[in-house]
């Protein structure tokens, strides 16, 4: 099976490809930064983006696309590229039929470090040593991705994908269940409301 990673972003979109095979091995494909120049315009930037991601896609034709979940940050013009470039990721994705996985930062360290909370160097590390990778994947946003892609390899059950995968989520993962749920609900009732 072969698996994109994709660890949002506006500037800076990482992209990490590995195959999975028997017995859980992991093995190094690609990885790569696509870039947008924080100069140009907001669409021609998405644009940009999205011709890159695409570009990897029908390059790799991966099985699964697995998108690091955005987290809110204090700084909005952050979160909203962020959360933009996952949705390219997505569009993407399903324009070409391939499903997609959502794993949280926090299930991606636990997946590679067995701790939730470890440092970006520990992931590194850990990156490195599952690929048989004889230096750290630079920069932090290729590093990221392929953490991403080695989390859905070793945790495809994590991705939150439908009710049926309840029973696998982690807290952080049912938390954002939940807020989503209750997200949903808000809206529905005010559309109503209206």
């Amino acid at each position: 099976m072969i698996i994109l990673g994709v660890d949002p972003g506006l500037t800076r979109c990482g992209v990490g490809v590995i195959e999975a095979g028997v017995n859980r091995r992991l093995s190094f494909m690609h990885v790569d930064v696509v870039r947008s120049d924080s100069h140009m315009p907001q669409d021609l930037r998405l644009l940009t983006v999205y011709n890159g991601l695409c570009a990897k896609l029908d390059e790799f034709i991966p099985d699964v696309v697995s998108i690091e979940r955005v987290f809110a940050q204090d700084n909005r013009s952050t979160v909203l590229g962020t959360a933009q470039a996952a949705g390219l990721a997505m569009l993407g994705a399903a324009q070409r039929g391939i499903p997609v996985a959502l794993h949280t930062p926090s299930e991606s360290k636990l997946a590679i470090t067995g701790n939730g909370r470890a440092e970006k160097i520990q992931m590194e590390r850990m990156v490195a040593r599952i690929l048989g990778l004889n230096q750290l994947p630079k920069p932090a946003d290729a590093a990221d991705a392929l953490a991403i892609a080695i989390c859905h390899a070793l945790r495809p059950a994590g991705a939150i994908q439908g009710g049926e995968r309840e029973q696998h989520l982690t807290a952080a993962q049912r938390q954002w269940a939940q807020a989503a749920q209750q997200a949903n609900h808000k809206s529905a009732r005010s559309g109503r409301a209206m």
